[in-house]
Protein backbone atom coordinates (compact mmCIF):
# COMPACT_ATOMS: atom_id res chain seq x y z
CA UNK A 1 0.00 0.00 0.00
CA UNK A 2 1.19 3.30 -0.91
CA UNK A 3 2.22 5.23 2.14
CA UNK A 4 -0.36 8.54 3.25
CA UNK A 5 2.65 11.07 2.92
CA UNK A 6 3.26 9.74 -0.86
CA UNK A 7 0.04 10.01 -1.27
CA UNK A 8 -0.41 13.40 -0.13
CA UNK A 9 2.43 14.83 -2.14
CA UNK A 10 0.66 13.20 -5.57
CA UNK A 11 -3.30 14.35 -4.26
CA UNK A 12 -1.67 18.09 -3.81
CA UNK A 13 -4.24 19.07 -1.44
CA UNK A 14 -4.40 21.10 1.81
CA UNK A 15 -6.94 20.92 4.01
CA UNK A 16 -8.63 23.38 5.32
CA UNK A 17 -9.99 24.38 8.91
CA UNK A 18 -13.03 22.97 10.23
CA UNK A 19 -16.08 24.72 9.90
CA UNK A 20 -18.40 22.41 12.23
CA UNK A 21 -21.30 23.79 11.66
CA UNK A 22 -23.37 20.29 12.24
CA UNK A 23 -26.54 21.93 13.32
CA UNK A 24 -28.83 19.07 11.38
CA UNK A 25 -26.86 16.67 13.95
CA UNK A 26 -29.85 17.35 15.92
CA UNK A 27 -32.11 15.97 14.36
CA UNK A 28 -32.71 11.95 13.80
CA UNK A 29 -30.92 11.03 11.05
CA UNK A 30 -33.55 10.70 8.40
CA UNK A 31 -31.53 9.19 5.36
CA UNK A 32 -33.08 9.25 1.85
CA UNK A 33 -31.36 5.92 -0.12
CA UNK A 34 -30.27 7.85 -3.39
CA UNK A 35 -32.75 10.67 -2.77
CA UNK A 36 -35.16 8.08 -1.98
CA UNK A 37 -35.60 5.16 -4.70
CA UNK A 38 -38.78 4.23 -3.76
CA UNK A 39 -40.55 7.39 -4.60
CA UNK A 40 -38.83 9.32 -7.06
CA UNK A 41 -35.75 7.59 -9.75
CA UNK A 42 -33.23 7.22 -7.94
CA UNK A 43 -29.94 9.71 -7.66
CA UNK A 44 -31.65 12.53 -9.71
CA UNK A 45 -32.37 16.39 -8.69
CA UNK A 46 -35.94 15.28 -8.71
CA UNK A 47 -34.88 12.34 -6.17
CA UNK A 48 -33.29 14.88 -4.15
CA UNK A 49 -35.95 17.83 -4.75
CA UNK A 50 -38.95 15.14 -3.08
CA UNK A 51 -35.96 14.07 -0.49
CA UNK A 52 -36.29 18.00 0.74
CA UNK A 53 -39.81 18.22 0.52
CA UNK A 54 -40.45 14.84 2.54
CA UNK A 55 -37.30 16.72 5.18
CA UNK A 56 -34.96 14.23 5.38
CA UNK A 57 -31.95 14.98 7.04
CA UNK A 58 -29.60 13.75 5.27
CA UNK A 59 -29.47 13.42 1.05
CA UNK A 60 -27.92 10.03 0.23
CA UNK A 61 -26.04 9.62 -2.93
CA UNK A 62 -23.41 8.01 -4.81
CA UNK A 63 -20.44 9.07 -7.07
CA UNK A 64 -19.04 7.72 -10.45
CA UNK A 65 -15.76 9.60 -12.01
CA UNK A 66 -15.86 9.84 -15.62
CA UNK A 67 -12.82 9.45 -17.87
CA UNK A 68 -12.02 13.04 -18.36
CA UNK A 69 -12.66 13.87 -14.54
CA UNK A 70 -16.50 14.72 -13.77
CA UNK A 71 -17.65 13.19 -10.55
CA UNK A 72 -21.69 11.97 -11.80
CA UNK A 73 -23.76 11.86 -8.61
CA UNK A 74 -24.45 8.17 -9.99
CA UNK A 75 -24.69 4.62 -7.94
CA UNK A 76 -23.81 1.36 -10.94
CA UNK A 77 -20.41 1.43 -11.84
CA UNK A 78 -22.00 1.36 -15.84
CA UNK A 79 -24.85 2.61 -17.14
CA UNK A 80 -28.04 0.23 -16.64
CA UNK A 81 -30.36 -0.50 -19.18
CA UNK A 82 -33.42 -0.81 -16.86
CA UNK A 83 -32.48 2.38 -15.52
CA UNK A 84 -31.45 5.03 -18.38
CA UNK A 85 -31.33 4.72 -21.85
CA UNK A 86 -29.71 6.08 -24.49
CA UNK A 87 -30.45 9.22 -27.08
CA UNK A 88 -27.54 9.54 -29.52
CA UNK A 89 -23.96 9.22 -29.84
CA UNK A 90 -22.14 13.12 -29.52
CA UNK A 91 -20.81 12.93 -32.30
CA UNK A 92 -21.14 10.68 -35.73
CA UNK A 93 -19.27 7.63 -35.66
CA UNK A 94 -18.29 7.34 -31.43
CA UNK A 95 -17.09 4.32 -31.28
CA UNK A 96 -18.57 3.82 -27.42
CA UNK A 97 -21.87 4.37 -28.81
CA UNK A 98 -24.67 3.19 -27.43
CA UNK A 99 -23.60 4.08 -23.87
CA UNK A 100 -25.73 2.26 -22.46
CA UNK A 101 -24.02 -0.55 -20.46
CA UNK A 102 -20.43 0.90 -20.61
CA UNK A 103 -18.31 1.76 -17.42
CA UNK A 104 -18.77 5.20 -16.16
CA UNK A 105 -15.20 5.09 -15.82
CA UNK A 106 -15.26 4.40 -19.88
CA UNK A 107 -17.26 7.74 -20.58
CA UNK A 108 -16.99 11.35 -21.03
CA UNK A 109 -19.04 13.87 -19.30
CA UNK A 110 -20.63 14.68 -22.42
CA UNK A 111 -21.30 10.87 -23.53
CA UNK A 112 -22.83 11.08 -20.02
CA UNK A 113 -25.27 13.84 -20.48
CA UNK A 114 -26.45 12.51 -23.23
CA UNK A 115 -28.46 9.50 -21.49
CA UNK A 116 -31.72 9.66 -20.59
CA UNK A 117 -32.62 8.24 -16.72
CA UNK A 118 -35.32 9.61 -15.94
CA UNK A 119 -37.80 7.67 -18.17
CA UNK A 120 -37.91 3.90 -16.35
CA UNK A 121 -39.70 3.02 -13.93
CA UNK A 122 -38.09 -0.13 -11.48
CA UNK A 123 -40.10 -3.26 -11.56
CA UNK A 124 -38.67 -3.19 -7.69
CA UNK A 125 -39.84 -0.15 -6.87
CA UNK A 126 -43.91 0.43 -8.96
CA UNK A 127 -43.91 3.83 -7.24
CA UNK A 128 -41.27 5.77 -8.64
CA UNK A 129 -42.47 9.04 -9.99
CA UNK A 130 -40.41 9.34 -13.46
CA UNK A 131 -39.23 12.19 -15.19
CA UNK A 132 -38.73 11.53 -18.45
CA UNK A 133 -35.67 12.79 -19.95
CA UNK A 134 -33.76 13.69 -16.98
CA UNK A 135 -29.99 13.68 -17.05
CA UNK A 136 -27.43 12.85 -14.42
CA UNK A 137 -25.84 15.42 -12.35
CA UNK A 138 -22.30 16.20 -11.14
CA UNK A 139 -21.78 16.88 -8.00
CA UNK A 140 -21.35 20.66 -8.36
CA UNK A 141 -24.64 21.00 -10.36
CA UNK A 142 -26.32 18.99 -7.06
CA UNK A 143 -25.24 21.52 -4.63
CA UNK A 144 -26.09 24.18 -6.67
CA UNK A 145 -29.40 23.16 -6.91
CA UNK A 146 -29.90 22.14 -3.07
CA UNK A 147 -28.63 25.56 -2.43
CA UNK A 148 -30.98 26.91 -4.60
CA UNK A 149 -33.67 24.83 -3.23
CA UNK A 150 -33.31 25.05 0.37
CA UNK A 151 -31.66 27.70 3.00
CA UNK A 152 -31.69 24.38 5.62
CA UNK A 153 -28.11 23.61 5.83
CA UNK A 154 -29.03 19.99 5.19
CA UNK A 155 -26.28 17.33 5.16
CA UNK A 156 -25.05 14.90 2.39
CA UNK A 157 -23.70 11.13 2.63
CA UNK A 158 -21.98 10.50 -0.25
CA UNK A 159 -20.27 7.27 -1.50
CA UNK A 160 -17.30 6.62 -3.30
CA UNK A 161 -18.00 3.70 -5.94
CA UNK A 162 -14.38 2.53 -5.70
CA UNK A 163 -14.49 -1.55 -7.01
CA UNK A 164 -11.82 -3.02 -4.54
CA UNK A 165 -12.02 -6.56 -6.53
CA UNK A 166 -11.79 -5.01 -10.25
CA UNK A 167 -9.97 -2.20 -10.19
CA UNK A 168 -10.24 -1.26 -13.61
CA UNK A 169 -13.79 -0.95 -13.75
CA UNK A 170 -13.73 1.90 -11.79
CA UNK A 171 -11.31 5.29 -11.31
CA UNK A 172 -8.92 4.39 -8.01
CA UNK A 173 -9.41 5.31 -4.51
CA UNK A 174 -6.92 8.25 -5.28
CA UNK A 175 -8.11 9.77 -7.67
CA UNK A 176 -12.45 9.64 -6.23
CA UNK A 177 -10.57 11.22 -2.96
CA UNK A 178 -8.67 13.82 -5.28
CA UNK A 179 -11.61 15.00 -6.98
CA UNK A 180 -13.95 15.09 -3.79
CA UNK A 181 -11.67 17.21 -1.95
CA UNK A 182 -12.02 19.87 -4.89
CA UNK A 183 -15.54 19.77 -5.19
CA UNK A 184 -15.71 19.78 -1.40
CA UNK A 185 -13.19 22.41 -1.17
CA UNK A 186 -14.88 24.76 -3.83
CA UNK A 187 -18.47 24.92 -1.64
CA UNK A 188 -16.31 24.75 1.69
CA UNK A 189 -18.97 21.95 2.88
CA UNK A 190 -16.68 19.96 4.78
CA UNK A 191 -18.64 20.12 7.54
CA UNK A 192 -22.34 18.64 5.98
CA UNK A 193 -20.19 15.96 4.22
CA UNK A 194 -19.67 12.18 5.12
CA UNK A 195 -18.05 10.37 3.13
CA UNK A 196 -18.87 6.83 2.80
CA UNK A 197 -17.67 4.03 1.13
CA UNK A 198 -17.36 0.30 0.58
CA UNK A 199 -13.82 0.24 -0.17
CA UNK A 200 -12.18 1.03 2.70
CA UNK A 201 -9.27 2.61 1.35
CA UNK A 202 -10.80 5.95 0.13
CA UNK A 203 -11.78 6.56 3.87
CA UNK A 204 -8.44 5.74 4.88
CA UNK A 205 -6.88 8.42 2.26
CA UNK A 206 -10.03 10.79 3.39
CA UNK A 207 -9.85 10.61 6.72
CA UNK A 208 -5.47 11.45 7.23
CA UNK A 209 -6.41 14.43 4.06
CA UNK A 210 -9.43 15.94 4.96
CA UNK A 211 -9.75 15.21 8.73
CA UNK A 212 -12.78 17.31 8.91
CA UNK A 213 -14.52 14.93 6.82
CA UNK A 214 -16.40 12.43 8.71
CA UNK A 215 -15.98 9.06 7.29
CA UNK A 216 -18.76 6.12 6.99
CA UNK A 217 -17.66 2.28 6.97
CA UNK A 218 -20.04 0.93 4.42
CA UNK A 219 -20.25 -3.07 5.18
CA UNK A 220 -22.11 -6.08 4.17
CA UNK A 221 -21.11 -10.21 2.78
CA UNK A 222 -19.76 -8.89 -0.02
CA UNK A 223 -17.00 -7.00 1.33
CA UNK A 224 -16.27 -9.35 3.88
CA UNK A 225 -13.96 -11.57 1.62
CA UNK A 226 -16.74 -14.00 1.65
CA UNK A 227 -17.75 -13.95 4.72
CA UNK A 228 -21.15 -14.77 6.46
CA UNK A 229 -22.20 -12.02 8.48
CA UNK A 230 -23.97 -14.06 10.99
CA UNK A 231 -20.74 -16.10 11.78
CA UNK A 232 -17.03 -14.95 10.43
CA UNK A 233 -15.03 -13.24 7.52
CA UNK A 234 -12.26 -15.45 5.46
CA UNK A 235 -8.93 -13.50 5.87
CA UNK A 236 -8.35 -10.29 4.63
CA UNK A 237 -10.30 -8.13 2.32
CA UNK A 238 -9.58 -6.42 -0.44
CA UNK A 239 -12.70 -4.00 0.23
CA UNK A 240 -11.48 -3.30 3.63
CA UNK A 241 -8.06 -1.83 3.13
CA UNK A 242 -6.63 -4.84 3.46
CA UNK A 243 -7.93 -5.93 6.94
CA UNK A 244 -9.16 -9.37 8.43
CA UNK A 245 -12.09 -8.50 10.56
CA UNK A 246 -11.62 -11.89 12.58
CA UNK A 247 -8.46 -10.45 13.56
CA UNK A 248 -10.37 -7.82 15.66
CA UNK A 249 -11.62 -8.84 19.72
CA UNK A 250 -15.06 -9.59 19.89
CA UNK A 251 -17.35 -12.89 20.40
CA UNK A 252 -19.45 -11.59 17.79
CA UNK A 253 -18.62 -10.33 14.11
CA UNK A 254 -21.05 -7.48 14.91
CA UNK A 255 -18.28 -6.61 17.05
CA UNK A 256 -15.33 -6.88 15.85
CA UNK A 257 -16.87 -5.11 11.94
CA UNK A 258 -17.35 -2.31 14.48
CA UNK A 259 -13.69 -2.14 15.92
CA UNK A 260 -11.97 -2.77 12.31
CA UNK A 261 -14.16 0.67 11.03
CA UNK A 262 -12.57 2.34 14.55
CA UNK A 263 -9.13 0.79 13.78
CA UNK A 264 -9.18 3.28 10.68
CA UNK A 265 -10.87 6.33 12.24
CA UNK A 266 -14.35 6.02 11.26
CA UNK A 267 -16.97 7.87 12.15
CA UNK A 268 -19.50 5.84 11.60
CA UNK A 269 -20.43 2.31 10.25
CA UNK A 270 -23.39 1.67 8.24
CA UNK A 271 -24.02 -1.88 7.68
CA UNK A 272 -26.67 -3.98 6.29
CA UNK A 273 -29.95 -4.11 7.99
CA UNK A 274 -30.27 -7.93 7.31
CA UNK A 275 -27.72 -10.64 7.25
CA UNK A 276 -27.30 -11.90 3.90
CA UNK A 277 -28.01 -15.64 5.24
CA UNK A 278 -31.41 -14.22 6.37
CA UNK A 279 -34.34 -16.51 5.19
CA UNK A 280 -36.66 -13.49 5.51
CA UNK A 281 -36.86 -10.15 5.06
CA UNK A 282 -38.93 -8.73 8.06
CA UNK A 283 -38.41 -8.97 11.93
CA UNK A 284 -41.65 -10.61 12.05
CA UNK A 285 -41.27 -13.16 9.82
CA UNK A 286 -39.81 -16.78 10.62
CA UNK A 287 -36.02 -17.00 9.93
CA UNK A 288 -35.22 -12.82 9.11
CA UNK A 289 -31.32 -12.84 10.70
CA UNK A 290 -30.76 -8.81 11.24
CA UNK A 291 -26.72 -7.91 11.17
CA UNK A 292 -27.38 -4.80 13.01
CA UNK A 293 -28.25 -5.72 16.66
CA UNK A 294 -27.71 -4.35 20.02
CA UNK A 295 -24.78 -5.57 20.73
CA UNK A 296 -22.98 -3.58 17.34
CA UNK A 297 -24.62 -0.61 18.38
CA UNK A 298 -23.27 -0.60 21.70
CA UNK A 299 -19.91 -1.29 20.98
CA UNK A 300 -20.11 1.41 18.45
CA UNK A 301 -21.23 3.73 21.14
CA UNK A 302 -18.87 2.46 23.54
CA UNK A 303 -15.87 3.32 20.49
CA UNK A 304 -17.61 6.73 19.82
CA UNK A 305 -18.77 5.61 16.87
CA UNK A 306 -22.71 6.16 15.34
CA UNK A 307 -24.33 3.15 13.78
CA UNK A 308 -27.09 4.31 10.22
CA UNK A 309 -28.01 0.81 8.65
CA UNK A 310 -29.54 0.89 4.99
CA UNK A 311 -31.37 0.07 3.74
CA UNK A 312 -34.36 -0.40 5.63
CA UNK A 313 -37.89 -0.36 3.83
CA UNK A 314 -40.47 -2.11 6.19
CA UNK A 315 -42.00 -0.16 9.22
CA UNK A 316 -41.52 -3.44 11.40
CA UNK A 317 -37.52 -3.07 10.21
CA UNK A 318 -37.91 0.90 11.32
CA UNK A 319 -39.05 -0.14 14.66
CA UNK A 320 -36.76 -2.96 15.48
CA UNK A 321 -33.92 -0.41 14.41
CA UNK A 322 -35.45 2.26 16.92
CA UNK A 323 -35.37 -0.25 19.60
CA UNK A 324 -31.89 -0.77 19.28
CA UNK A 325 -30.62 2.52 19.45
CA UNK A 326 -29.28 3.51 16.07
CA UNK A 327 -28.57 7.01 15.38
CA UNK A 328 -30.09 6.92 12.05
CA UNK A 329 -31.88 4.88 9.08
CA UNK A 330 -30.99 5.05 5.68
CA UNK A 331 -34.59 4.01 3.40
CA UNK A 332 -35.68 4.23 -0.46
CA UNK A 333 -38.94 5.47 1.56
CA UNK A 334 -38.07 8.74 3.32
CA UNK A 335 -41.62 10.05 3.16
CA UNK A 336 -42.63 6.38 4.93
CA UNK A 337 -40.21 6.92 7.66
CA UNK A 338 -41.24 10.34 8.09
CA UNK A 339 -44.81 9.26 8.73
CA UNK A 340 -44.02 7.01 11.46
CA UNK A 341 -41.43 9.29 12.93
CA UNK A 342 -43.95 12.39 13.55
CA UNK A 343 -46.15 9.29 15.12
CA UNK A 344 -44.16 8.47 17.58
CA UNK A 345 -43.57 12.22 18.43
CA UNK A 346 -40.48 11.52 20.50
CA UNK A 347 -37.73 12.19 17.88
CA UNK A 348 -36.72 15.66 17.00
CA UNK A 349 -36.95 16.14 13.20
CA UNK A 350 -35.86 18.37 10.41
CA UNK A 351 -38.08 20.99 8.44
CA UNK A 352 -39.99 19.81 5.82
CA UNK A 353 -38.92 21.71 3.12
CA UNK A 354 -41.05 24.76 0.83
CA UNK A 355 -42.59 22.76 -1.81
CA UNK A 356 -42.73 26.34 -4.10
CA UNK A 357 -39.40 26.61 -3.92
CA UNK A 358 -37.99 23.55 -4.07
CA UNK A 359 -40.03 23.14 -7.77
CA UNK A 360 -38.96 25.52 -8.67
CA UNK A 361 -35.39 25.56 -8.36
CA UNK A 362 -35.97 21.83 -9.95
CA UNK A 363 -37.31 23.73 -12.61
CA UNK A 364 -34.69 26.18 -13.01
CA UNK A 365 -31.20 23.01 -13.02
CA UNK A 366 -32.99 19.78 -13.77
CA UNK A 367 -31.18 19.14 -17.38
CA UNK A 368 -33.53 17.38 -19.73
CA UNK A 369 -32.67 15.41 -23.44
CA UNK A 370 -33.93 16.65 -26.21
CA UNK A 371 -36.44 13.69 -26.07
CA UNK A 372 -37.80 14.61 -23.02
CA UNK A 373 -41.39 15.05 -23.61
CA UNK A 374 -42.45 18.08 -21.19
CA UNK A 375 -39.78 17.20 -18.14
CA UNK A 376 -42.97 16.69 -15.69
CA UNK A 377 -43.25 13.29 -13.84
CA UNK A 378 -45.79 11.29 -14.69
Amino acid sequence: MRSIAVLSLVLGVVSASPLKRWAYSKYFDLQGHRGGRGETIENTLPSFAWGLINGVTTLEMDLGLTKDGYLIVWHDENIDPTKCKDTGAVEEGDPMYPYVGKYIANLTLSQVKTLDCGSLRLDGFPLQEVYAGTKLSTLSEMFDFVTCATDEEVLFNIETKVDGDYHNLTRSAEDFVKAIGEVYGQYNIWDRVTHQSFEWLALVLSKELYPQLRTSALFDDSTSDGGNLTTHGTGPSNWLAGLDIDTFPGDTIAERVVRAAASINADLISPSVTAGASSAVDPAEEGWIGFVNKTMVDTAHSLGLQVKPWTANRKNLFEYLFDIGVDGIITDYPHELRRLLEHKGTYPLAPVGDVGRIMGCLAKHNQYTETKGNGKGY
